[in-house]
């Protein structure tokens, strides 16, 4: 019961209740019609006493016998067709019943449809909401009932969800401000003064630390701004051709390649996705990041993209240490590394696969993470296919 829909068990029970109410009506119009007729129609063992007796007063000098015989043929004849009349209506009682059964069960569908149709209402807003349209609203008409209630109550919850994203979107404008503007005056006073000749050793030591205490802080604020502006509804939306994409991003990570000694091997088909170019450049990124930083030394990272199953895919599969299946998914949450030397790292603020999670999430998509028994990881990223298909051509 619990796997059918509110429609069919609204009709179910119309249709038993029904049905019960129907079996008892004729039960008891059948037991009042039987005593009724009992009534009315005196069985044998109750009336042979006096009718002999009558029939002996008539027949003075006949034959007693040949009357009491005809008289047992009327009442058989009498039993039979009280018998058949009974059977008749116990059949045709039975067969209106089914018939008015099978048509209040389709009465009822349709009613429990008609009932059920405000929350199908309430049910397709609720999935046409997202940030950017927040402010629709359903707006039920109709009596003051549950339903309607029920309709008002989710209105003013977009009210509060309204609210709540106007106001995040403008602390991550306002912090995109504000913390940037700082960041960037220390990093050009440190860089005129590690420029600067008059320095001495001891300042341009500490400027230089400086210098990467704050590169390291912009790389953290780029990447919280880039994931609260990932984990919203997407602004732009065009069909984008994804080994583009990717190859783009393998080209922003020539050098950092190059520096690790990384062998990356990409086989790129052809696949297009409808989203924000922008925020999957820097999924793509971040994956390719990841696989060549935590890799071993002369590792190798394969990089493919094309279309399975009905849906675009890129997969990253790099070397590397051993990852345990049970901490797979600890490595996109945020801040969250597998080991303590990740922890420490200089080149990362432990947002990567987190700011990815959100972007494939905002595309509809979905991750597949399998650890390779060799070591390192194999990451699969699935995306809705994009509906112009010469895009990916």
């Amino acid at each position: 019961m619990k796997r059918l829909s509110v429609r069919t068990r609204l009709t179910l029970v119309y249709g038993s209740l029904f049905l019960v109410t129907s079996a008892a009506l004729v039960a008891v119009t059948y037991l009042l019609t039987v005593r009724t007729m009992d009534d009315r129609f005196p069985s044998r063992q109750n009336v042979d006493a006096t009718t002999i007796t009558r029939l002996r007063a008539l027949a003075v000098g006949g034959d007693v016998s040949d009357l009491v015989r005809l008289k047992a043929d009327a009442d058989r004849e009498l039993a039979r067709q009280k018998h058949d009349v009974l059977e008749q209506l116990l059949q045709s009682s039975l067969v209106t019943m089914l018939v008015l059964g099978v048509l209040a069960v389709v009465i009822g569908y349709v009613v429990a449809g008609r009932m059920l149709r405000p929350l199908h209402t309430v049910t397709a807003t609720a999935r046409r909401l997202s940030e950017s349209n927040l402010y629709e609203r359903i707006a039920l008409d109709g009596p003051q009932d549950e339903i309607k209630d029920l309709a008002d109550t989710f209105d003013r919850m977009l009210d509060r969800l309204n609210r709540a994203f106007d106001a995040q979107r403008r602390f991550v404008a306002n912090a995109s401000h504000e913390l940037r503007t700082p960041l960037t005056i220390n990093r050009t006073v440190l860089e005129v003064a590690l420029a600067s000749r008059r320095s001495p050793p001891e300042t341009r030591a500490l400027a230089d630390v400086l210098l990467g205490n704050t590169a390291r802080h912009e790389r953290l604020i780029e990447g919280l701004l880039l994931l609260a502006r990932s984990e919203r509804e997407l602004a732009t939306r065009v069909g984008t051709p994804l080994r583009d994409v990717v190859r783009s991003a393998l080209d922003q990570l020539d050098a950092q390649v190059e520096e690790a000694g990384v062998d990356v091997e990409a086989r790129l088909g052809p696949a297009a996705v409808t989203g924000d170019p922008v925020l999957l450049e820097r999924c793509a990124v971040n994956l390719l990041e990841n696989a060549v930083k935590y890799n071993v030394g002369d590792g190798r990272v394969w990089v493919r993209t094309g279309v399975r199953d009905g849906e675009a895919f890129l997969q990253v599969v790099n070397t590397g240490r051993p990852v345990p299946s049970y901490e797979v998914a600890t490595i996109f949450e945020p801040f969250r590394r597998l080991r303590a030397d990740r922890t420490g790292s200089r080149d990362g603020a432990g947002l990567g696969l987190s700011i990815v999670r959100a972007v494939v999430a905002a595309h509809g998509g979905a991750i597949d993470t399998v650890p390779r028994p060799d070591g390192g990881l194999s990451i699969t990223v699935r995306l809705p296919v994009a509906a112009e298909p010469a895009l990916a051509a």
